[in-house]
C-alpha cells in the first residue's frame, strides 16, 4: 500500500513537473525583426522646442498602446533619422530580451505583471531604409525587483512619458555579421 502511494505522488510530480517543462518553452526572437505598427491609437505628439536644426519632442501613450509600435510610428510619422530618448512610467506587461551570443537571438523573458517604468533609454536610425527605435528598459515589479532589458514590447498602464531630442545628422545602422544585428556606423552616409 505504501508503495503504491509512493508511486503515485512520484508520477504525479513527475507529470506535473513534465507539463511545466510545456509551459515554460523559452521563446526566442531576431533581433533584426521589423516593429509592428498601428498598436499605439492613443499616443499624443508635442514640439516642446526647436533649436537650429534639433529639435525635442514629448510623447504621452495612453494605457493600453504598445511601446516598440508607437516609438516607430513616431520615427516614420516625422521622418526621423536620427534621435535618442529617455522616458518614465507604467507597464500593464512587457517583454524585455536578453541577447544569446550563441544563438544569435534575444532569449524573451515576458513581465506580466504591471511594473513601473524606472529608466527607458534609446535612439533612432535608419536600417533598410526604415526608422528603428532601440530601446533598453528597466521596469520594477510590486516587490521591488528590477528586470530589464533590449525593449521587445510593453504595453502602457496608465501613462508612459518620452521625451525625444531629433538629431540634424542622420544615423545608419549596418548589419554586423559576427553577431546578427544592426549596429550604427557613424561613417555610413545611406
Amino acid at each position: 500500500m505504501k508503495t503504491k502511494s509512493s508511486k503515485r505522488i512520484i508520477l504525479l510530480i513527475a507529470g506535473w513537473m513534465g507539463m511545466a517543462t510545456v509551459l515554460h518553452a523559452q521563446e526566442y526572437v531576431s533581433p533584426t525583426r521589423p516593429a509592428q505598427t498601428g498598436k499605439s491609437p492613443g499616443v499624443k505628439v508635442r514640439l516642446l522646442s526647436n533649436n537650429g536644426n534639433t529639435q525635442t519632442y514629448v510623447l504621452v501613450f495612453s494605457p493600453g498602446d504598445e511601446v516598440v509600435s508607437g516609438l516607430t510610428e513616431f520615427a516614420q510619422q516625422y521622418h526621423i533619422k536620427s534621435a535618442h530618448y529617455t522616458a518614465i512610467g507604467d507597464a500593464s506587461s512587457a517583454k524585455v530580451g536578453w541577447y544569446d551570443f550563441a544563438k544569435k537571438m534575444f532569449k524573451v523573458i515576458p513581465i506580466p505583471e504591471a511594473a513601473e517604468v524606472t529608466s527607458l533609454v534609446g535612439d533612432i536610425a535608419f536600417y533598410n531604409n526604415k526608422p528603428v527605435a532601440h530601446s533598453h528598459i528597466n521596469l520594477a515589479t510590486a516587490d521591488g525587483i528590477g528586470h530589464g532589458g533590449h525593449l521587445l514590447e510593453m504595453i502602457v498602464g496608465p501613462t508612459l512619458e518620452v521625451f525625444v531630442t531629433v538629431e540634424p545628422t542622420p544615423l545608419f545602422k549596418k548589419l554586423n555579421e559576427e553577431y546578427g544585428v544592426g549596429v550604427i556606423d557613424p561613417l555610413l552616409e545611406k
